[in-house]
């Protein structure tokens, strides 16, 4: 019973998400996750804590995310749940990057590739969205090189799933790279 209660909190806290209204969202979230606690129930606690980090996201909550989407991978370990562990440490890989934590970032990103590239059920907009984020760390720790590589990979993707701001964004990232690896060029 209490399980599906997390699981009615969840698709509330949706319906707040969706309507903008973070601050309730974030609220029926919290919520979600003391009646997974409760419950006991692994799985609805996994996703409840990701979605209360993806919340603190939006409010701009950058220790609070991480925290929440750190328990959710740790479960999802535990769960043996490899796409949603993929997801939620891609995400971690994000939020550190943003945050200014490059170093850090990487073994996330690098873990969710792995972990994408192996699983038969990956979806190609996770893959690419996962390329994204470490070719934008590789960019900015220098590594253009790989960073253009990685950028071509998820244009690809991007346009197998017509994702038109994807591919504009790594023809516009791939060609900046390009010209400013080129030799001869000047800074």
């Amino acid at each position: 019973m209490l399980s599906s209660r997390a699981e009615t909190l969840l698709m509330q806290g949706h319906q707040a998400r969706r309507d903008h209204r973070l601050d309730d969202a974030k609220r029926i979230f919290a919520e979600a996750v003391e009646a997974a606690l409760l419950s006991k129930d692994r799985p609805w606690l996994a996703r409840a804590y990701t979605e209360l980090g993806r919340i603190e996201r939006d409010l701009h909550e950058t220790d609070l995310a991480l925290k929440h989407y750190e328990e959710a991978a740790a479960l999802y370990r535990r769960l043996d749940d490899p796409l949603r562990l993929a997801h939620t440490v891609r995400h971690i890989g994000d939020i550190r990057s943003e945050s200014g934590q490059p170093e850090p970032a990487g073994p996330y990103f690098r873990e969710a590739l792995e972990i994408y590239r192996a699983h038969p059920e990956t979806a190609p907009l996770d893959l690419a969205n996962a390329l994204r984020g470490y070719a934008l760390l590789q960019e900015e720790i220098g590594e253009k090189e790989e960073a253009v590589a990685l950028w071509r990979e998820a244009r690809e993707l991007y346009a197998a799933v017509h994702v038109q701001a994807g591919v504009d964004e790594g023809d516009r990232r791939i060609e900046r790279l390009s010209r400013v690896a080129s030799p001869g060029h000047r800074q």
